[in-house]
């Protein structure tokens, strides 16, 4: 039940919980109200009731039992002390008493609620039984008199007093105004809806071939207007995404096919002269075009982990000992300076953050003419790790453009054969996973790379020791 309840659409829904709560709503009132009013209604019935039978026995009391008449919506039944009627008023002469019920105090009178034939003909009655003690001779109208003694007054009406009479009017208006509340709550949220099913609409015709449409933006300036105006945002977003991978599918290509064919180029011309081919040369030019594409695809599957947003190890890392190590197995060609605080520990994996100063190591090397200076240093607010070669330098306006994949500046592109054109890309993307960033700053010369960590959370007890 639940489930079906689920499947059906929030304009149902809502018209559905908004129809029965105004239904509660209303008819909760106009039951109590009614109740109240047949309540009284029944309360002045009684008290009318009550005080015509008194009457009546005040007349018995005197001797005297007059065929009693005094209401045309009332009846009344006058039965003696052997159960016989004396006298009743026109409504049910000829009948039998309207009930056995004998108060046994007089003066106290019973209030009872009566259904039985013959005496109801099929209309229940409101009857009030009244004792009182007759003399010892009543005069009975048209009959003489009789003997006294314990006799009862019975007064009943068979006027209707719950549900009142206009109850049935009440709630058929009240369930027509809920009804057509319901028909105006489901119109006004179709309405309401008709920007979500126009944007659900234009999405379903949008597809990866046709990321340049865009949704309508509806004129009002509600919440469907902020949400077509994410979604646009959101496509915007997509579209650039599918761009780059495509783009970021054309370069891997090219790079790997550019390794590719250089060692087909290689194996075809060592087989048209075989004899003439070094073939120790051409294997060691084959293994460096080997050596490329490795790297490259490594990158990539680096490139694909860092995408996939897969967690790295949590190690308190001290950048000073993370430099030291790296460089005492670099070769020292340019020379390296470094200036190095003792204590700069964040906390990420030890792997990929090697592979970031690897990659600011490489690309400095490439491009240095004869000094790189690596820096740790403490920031107020940061961790920094800096590299800094004496090469040409990067222009500023394309500081941002050599983070993107597969990109080397054309001044590079001569003195960057070794490069996969993912260094750069991969060590911001690591930097980023570990809440940081990478960017080149301003220096007096070459390119100044530097890289900001967060400092360790005093409280964080799931990092491992420094490293």
């Amino acid at each position: 039940m639940v489930k079906r309840w689920r499947d059906r659409s929030l304009r149902t829904r809502l018209t559905v919980l908004n129809t029965a709560a105004l239904a509660v709503a209303a008819l909760t009132p106009l039951a109590i109200a009614l109740v109240i009013i047949a309540a009284r209604a029944e309360d002045r019935t009684h008290d009318e009731l009550r005080g015509i039978a008194r009457q009546v026995a005040a007349e018995i009391r005197q001797g005297y039992a007059p065929r009693p008449v005094p209401s045309e919506l009332v009846d009344v039944q006058v039965v003696d002390s052997r159960g016989r009627v004396v006298t009743a008023s026109s409504g049910l002469a000829g009948r039998p008493p309207m009930s056995s019920v004998r108060p046994s105090r007089p003066d106290a009178p019973e209030f009872l609620h009566l259904c039985d034939r013959p005496i109801t003909l099929g209309d229940c009655l409101h009857v009030v039984a009244l004792a009182v003690d007759a003399p010892a001779q009543v005069q009975v109208f048209g009959d003489g008199k009789v003997p006294g003694g314990r006799w009862v007054v019975y007064t009943g009406t068979r006027q209707r007093h719950f549900p009142p009479p206009y109850a049935e009017l009440l709630v058929a208006a009240t369930l027509l105004t809920v009804a057509v509340n319901g028909l105006l709550t489901y119109r006004v949220i179709d309405r309401v809806l008709h920007p979500v099913r126009v944007i659900r609409s234009e999405l379903t015709e949008i597809t990866t071939t046709d990321l340049g449409r865009r949704v309508t933006v509806p004129k009002s300036h509600g919440e469907f207007r902020q949400l077509a105006l994410t979604v646009n945002r959101t496509l915007d977003l997509l579209e650039g995404l599918v761009e780059q991978q495509r783009r970021f599918a054309s370069d891997a290509s090219h790079d790997l096919r550019s390794p590719l064919t250089a060692i087909r180029a290689q194996v075809e011309e060592g087989l048209l002269a075989p004899e003439e081919t070094d073939w120790p040369a051409t294997a060691r030019a084959i293994l460096a075009s080997v050596d490329r594409l490795q790297a490259i695809v490594t990158d990539l599957l680096l490139v694909a982990t860092l995408d996939a947003g897969g967690a790295g190890s949590r190690d308190l890392v001290d950048l000073a000992e993370l430099v030291r190590a790296e460089l005492e197995r670099r070769p020292r060609e340019p020379r390296v300076q470094t200036r190095l605080e003792s204590g700069v520990v964040v906390i990420g994996d030890l792997q990929r953050l090697t592979r970031v100063l690897t990659n600011l190591l490489d690309n400095a090397e490439r491009h240095a003419r004869s000094l790189i200076m690596v820096t740790v240093r403490r920031e107020p607010d940061a961790a920094v790790l800096e590299v800094l070669d004496d090469g040409a330098g990067i222009p500023p306006e394309h500081r941002e453009v050599v983070f993107q994949r597969f990109t080397r500046l054309d001044a590079a592109r001569s003195r960057d054969a070794g490069g996969t054109g993912l260094g750069l890309a991969i060590a911001r993307q690591i930097a980023e996973a570990h809440g940081g960033t990478l960017t080149i700053e301003d220096s007096l010369s070459g390119a100044r790379f530097v890289l900001r960590l967060p400092y360790p959370e005093t409280n964080d007890e799931a990092a491992s020791p420094p490293r």
